[in-house]
């Protein structure tokens, strides 16, 4: 038996058209319409392509969508003065700062600056201590995490009872606030990680596998217990020779192929997870325009 290849992108398609009517009726009904602005600063290209993608999908949602790009000198000073501003402007509902950013600023005072209302990346320690405390009806939950668990209800529905839950990552971008959204749903959840002791035995007794490391191919088929749902996180580049070429190829943390022999369900890399991310922005952008007009929480 083949494993079932969740569909990332069509389910972020799907999303999507639901994020757009509703940005159409909250306009056409209250008055408002969701702002985001993106804040990119220096020239990373994988930055670029992720920022495009984000303002595409955001102009597509009907958004009020700003692009501020600044030089990769730009001093501390001058981006805190930039998300102040942006923290004051009534038609942003939105802040994003694309990471990673150049090493001479600080990442956890840029990010820890960001009003905790306007903190769409769900990255604000107000935002991280809702979410471990499950209080999470006016906070906002990181895009990543928030898209897998989507995906992992469209498999299992939304009660977890019973099943064991793995996080191969601890970061806390998607392992923690991954942990603390699975155990929201009552699945008994292992964080593992670097110094974790017989990582494929702990693998191998979960029904659910979120990995996210960074490893190419790192988690094997004979890692997976039969039938588990597994959420492939890592988006790694690596070369490859086809026909006497060198490629680069996308992969992910999870031996796809090797999984498809053993799970239920698997996110491919790419198409899996990616989608999901963006589309989950623009949701809780959505939510923060809808929240600021006092129609939630």
């Amino acid at each position: 038996m083949t494993a079932t290849r969740i569909d990332g992108k069509a389910k972020a398609e799907q999303l999507a058209e639901s994020i757009t009517e509703q940005t159409a009726a909250l306009l056409a009904d209250h008055g408002v319409k969701p702002g985001l602005a993106v804040v990119i600063i220096g020239e990373d290209p994988a930055s670029q392509v992720y920022v495009r993608n984000k303002k595409r999908r955001a102009e597509a949602c009907g958004f009020h969508s700003v692009q501020h790009s600044l030089a990769g000198d730009t001093s501390q000073e001058d981006v805190l003065g930039l998300i102040d501003e942006l923290n004051r402007d009534d038609s942003i509902h939105g802040i994003l700062v694309q990471l990673p950013l150049p090493g001479h600023l600080d990442e956890l005072a840029v990010t820890q600056s960001i009003a905790p209302t306007k903190d769409v990346d769900g990255f604000h320690f107000v935002n991280v201590g809702k979410l471990s405390a499950g209080h999470t009806a006016d906070a906002f939950v990181p895009c990543t995490p928030a898209g897998c668990i989507l995906m992992i209800e469209d498999e299992l529905g939304g009660d977890f009872s019973g099943l064991s839950a793995v996080v191969v990552g601890r970061s806390n971008i998607v392992g923690k606030p991954m942990a603390a959204l699975l155990l929201q749903r009552n699945a008994t959840v292992t964080i593992c990680h670097s110094r974790t002791k017989d990582l494929p035995g702990v693998v191998r007794e979960a029904d659910i596998v979120i990995a996210a490391v960074g490893q190419p191919d790192m988690i094997k088929g004979d890692w997976l217990k039969p039938g588990a749902v597994v959420v492939d996180v890592g988006i790694n580049r690596i070369e490859k020779e086809v026909d006497g070429e060198t490629k680069t190829k996308l992969t992910g943390d999870v031996d796809y192929d090797e999984a498809l022999e053993v799970a239920a369900a698997v996110t491919p890399v790419p198409g899996g997870v990616g989608p999901m991310t963006i589309t989950m922005l623009m949701f809780n952008t959505l939510r923060s325009a809808r929240l600021a007009a006092g129609l939630e929480g």
